[in-house]
């Protein structure tokens, strides 16, 4: 094809939406996504537009089990990601595309040989069979002091319980283990020869001090590994351009582009909603939940109830996650009387009002604010007379009260938050919960509708290091979700008896 992609830049920064590629301005950026139900690859323009008709989708699932097995193969990732990739990118001519980043779901674990092959699948946070181990852990360490060290608690969702699972569970497999990878970094292997691990990588896995940056030293004592057997660490803004032959014969597209570590999810989302700086918290609302917001350095002293990833040198992302948001919405549709959509949001934007059945909406577990993995839903004050609204309005409150537990700890991390943006399928399929949010946050949320924001924001991350100086497309403004005042009291006790249940039975 021939190349009538301009290289010139509007005068006026243009909205956040797609264009032809006739249209877009370089240079380009390929992102590719690893969520937890598919693998979506997309180019962007030098705005992090993306491009029509350049986004390509493979669906996949984990392999789960009643033990706690959460995973899935890794090769078929690999071959996944090929092939979006192959898909997205041809045609375009070379030297357009100057990088490609990826974002995939956090704290993965592959086990490979000396060879680069995989010994094990992709083990996934989901996966909870080291649960005996994290309860061994629990009675071996000082959890608090691990907590303010590496910013995470001991948890199945982490490299510590789960390598010591390894070793118990499968010793051979361990013996022949030559490196510890994530399933980024394994993929990015054996597409392009590329090894090194972004530094949020190693620190969603639980492992890396914040304060030093290097891996814990207890940690890999008591888990019987190495440091050697993980890869390097790489600050977001140190692409790979050394890769293997194979890339530009398999994607011409692609020769001559940097390739940037692979980042989690978490932190592209926050980058893709444009709560990239410390006065800005972002608030996820999908199947799960969290709050996060990206601060200079990282904490002196972490409130109990949150984590803090080193994201590069110089920043940390905190927070706290949900486990069920979107889950806890479509068991209520599963469990209850049907409801109407416009039923289901009269109930959850009317006033607040006395009788709602209080809830602990710990569905699957809970992680922030208490860590009860064990932990599942309760429910009091139901009565004859309460109806599916008031569950569904029970539900809800509980849920934003979570939220508004995580946001109390935030804020003592950073008083000087200004602004809460929201995204993901909740605030579109059930906008009445973030008026609930909002009122228990006692703190407005402006939700924005940013498509793929995990990707996009892996491309505005490239895009940064790659062209500094220009800047990103504007997310469309949209109106606050403002809390009343006159409900404050309402929420300000719905808290305490929140707390006062969650105490007693958890």
């Amino acid at each position: 094809m021939t190349n009538s992609v301009t290289a010139r830049i509007p005068r006026n920064l243009p909205d956040l939406k797609a264009v032809e590629l006739a249209d877009a301005v370089q240079p380009f950026v390929v992102a590719i996504d690893i969520g937890s139900g598919s693998t979506r690859c997309g180019v962007y323009d030098a705005y992090a537009r993306p491009i029509k008709k350049r986004t390509v989708k493979a669906d996949h699932l984990f392999v789960e089990k009643a033990d706690g097995t959460a995973e899935i193969d890794a090769d078929q990732i690999a071959n996944e990601v090929a092939s979006v990739l192959t898909a997205a990118v041809g045609g375009i001519e070379p030297g357009l595309i100057k990088g490609v980043v990826m974002d995939t779901f956090a704290s993965s674990l592959v086990c490979v040989d000396a060879d680069g092959a995989a010994l094990t699948p992709c083990f996934t946070y989901a996966d909870s069979r080291s649960a005996p181990q994290l309860a061994q852990l629990r009675t071996q360490l000082d959890e608090a002091a691990i907590h303010q060290r590496t910013g995470t608690r001991l948890h199945t969702s982490y490299h510590p319980p789960r390598l010591l699972w390894l070793r118990e569970a499968f010793p051979t497999v361990l013996a022949r283990t030559a490196k510890f990878l994530s399933l980024g970094e394994y993929v990015y292997a054996k597409l392009a020869g590329i090894r090194g691990a972004a530094t949020s990588t190693m620190a969603w896995a639980g492992i890396l001090n914040r304060h030093t940056l290097t891996l814990d030293e207890q940690l890999l004592e008591v888990t019987g590994v190495s440091a050697d057997q993980f890869a390097p660490v790489i600050d977001p803004d140190q692409p790979i351009t050394e890769v293997s032959a194979e890339v530009e014969k398999n994607w011409p597209a692609l020769a001559g582009a940097a390739w940037f570590p692979a980042i989690p999810d978490g932190y592209a989302s926050n980058i893709g909603v444009g709560a990239a700086t410390p006065t800005k918290a972002a608030l996820s609302a999908a199947t799960s939940g969290a709050i996060r917001v990206i601060v200079d350095g990282t904490p002196e002293v972490l409130p109990s109830g949150l984590w803090a990833y080193s994201v590069s040198r110089s920043q940390s992302i905190v927070g706290g996650a949900l486990n069920d948001v979107g889950r806890a919405m479509i068991w209520l549709q599963n469990s209850l009387t049907p409801m109407t959509m416009e039923q289901i949001h009269e109930a959850l934007v009317a006033p607040a009002r006395a009788n709602v059945p209080l809830v602990l909406p710990f569905l699957t577990g809970e992680r922030a604010t208490g860590w009860a993995g064990n932990a599942r839903a309760a429910m009091t004050g139901v009565s004859s007379a309460t109806t599916p609204l008031d569950m569904w309005r029970g539900v809800a409150e509980g849920v934003a009260v979570s939220y508004a537990r995580v946001f109390e700890q935030l804020r003592q991390v950073n008083p000087e938050m200004e602004r809460v943006i929201a995204s993901g399928g909740v605030t579109s399929a059930y906008p009445g919960v973030m008026q609930v949010v909002a009122h228990a946050l006692g703190f407005p949320v402006q939700v924005v509708n940013v498509k793929r924001v995990t990707m996009r924001g892996a491309a505005v991350l490239a895009l940064s290091v790659l062209a500094p100086d220009h800047p990103a497309a504007v997310i469309p403004e949209t109106d606050l979700t403002v809390p009343n005042p006159t409900e404050a009291p309402y929420y300000t006790d719905l808290i305490a008896r929140f707390t006062a249940l969650y105490d007693a039975i958890i």
